[in-house]
């Protein structure tokens, strides 16, 4: 099989493209054939060195793709060969992931794609979508499904992002009222076609008054991707006892705040990283991600606020530089 590797870390160039064995399903892992697969930029940040140091004489990126079920490992009793299947971590744990024409993954991160949806949505799904639910299920709402937001208000930062846009069509399709500030007249666009409700370009007039004057008495909970820039913000629109949470550094890495101000709102700040989030929550998500899928909830496209740039296996480097420089819109390598 084909497979982008690198054998240290460093910048895009530390990839190459290869021939590797076809790998065979252990015990409790199911082998897929890749169609499609997403780059994140937990991806280039792991290849960098940034967030992750390599300790295997080398490693295939990726944690998020799509594909069809080959082979199953001993034990397995929940999928069938033929099955198509989208994939979240899959190089979380271990050295290869989806940048390859196959991958073996623990069976529970190969999820059924439900009928009807594209390669294109599934391996745009993982990362991004399962990073939304966790950021909308931190605060008094422990499930997204239709309807379990009724009467809520959310405030999305960043809506034209990858994960943002995924919290807005799970809010909305929750029943949420759902805010969004973006940076743009081209991002509000995006926004729109996600289905955000109300849209805030914080870079004019006095963004906080414009929420106020939406949500007088705050909204419930923010889903936020530059905390270290927005926390003065966040603090004048969300409602006592809401929920601030944390999913990314955008901004800065530094987050200050005057304490008694803050005790005041009994606020709930939760910090995401999603290999790090409870088992539990994980089978949550990925359940919740695929009904929102089945639902038609979950959409990719310009026509949802998510253009797709495709790029060949071979020109995995320039997919992983593409993220890095803040591609708007999802970044997938085509394998077939």
């Amino acid at each position: 099989m084909r497979a982008v590797v690198y054998s240290e870390n460093g910048p895009s160039s530390a990839m190459r493209l290869t021939e590797r064995p076809v790998p065979k399903p252990r015990a409790g892992e199911v082998l897929v054939r890749l169609v499609r697969a997403g780059v994140n930029p937990t991806d280039w940040k792991v290849r960098a060195g940034l967030s992750a140091t390599l300790t295997t004489p080398e490693a295939t990126p990726g944690q998020d793709g799509a594909g069809v079920i080959e082979a199953i490992g001993e034990g397995v009793s929940t999928h069938v060969v033929g099955q198509q299947v989208w994939l979240f971590m899959a190089q979380h744990g271990q050295p290869w992931g989806t940048a390859a024409e196959y991958v073996t993954v623990p069976a529970h991160k190969a999820v059924e794609l439900p009928a009807g949806a594209s390669y294109d949505l599934g391996a745009s799904l993982g990362v991004p979508a399962m990073t939304a639910h966790r950021a909308l299920t931190s605060g008094a709402v422990e499930r997204v499904a239709a309807g379990s937001f009724d009467g809520l208000t959310i405030l999305v930062h960043g809506g034209a992002g990858a994960v943002g846009n995924a919290a807005i069509q799970l809010a909305v399709w929750a029943g949420a009222r759902v805010i969004t500030t973006v940076s743009s007249a081209e991002k509000a666009a995006l926004a729109k076609a996600a289905g955000a409700h109300h849209i805030v370009n914080y870079r004019e007039g006095d963004p906080a008054a414009e929420i106020r004057e939406i949500a007088p008495d705050g909204v419930d909970q923010i889903v936020e991707v530059a905390p270290a820039v927005n926390n003065d913000l966040d603090r004048a629109v969300v409602a006592n006892r809401g929920t601030i949470a944390i999913y990314a550094n955008n901004g800065g890495d530094e987050l200050t705040m005057p304490l008694r101000a803050t005790f005041s709102l009994n606020l709930r700040y939760q910090f995401i990283q999603l290999y790090g989030v409870e088992e539990r929550q994980i089978r949550a998500a990925a359940d919740d991600v695929t009904a929102a899928v089945a639902a038609g909830a979950l959409r990719v496209g310009a026509e949802a606020g998510v253009p797709l740039h495709h790029y060949r296996l071979e020109e995995t480097a320039a997919a992983h530089d593409a993220v890095e420089a803040g591609a708007v819109g999802k970044v997938l390598i085509d394998l077939e």
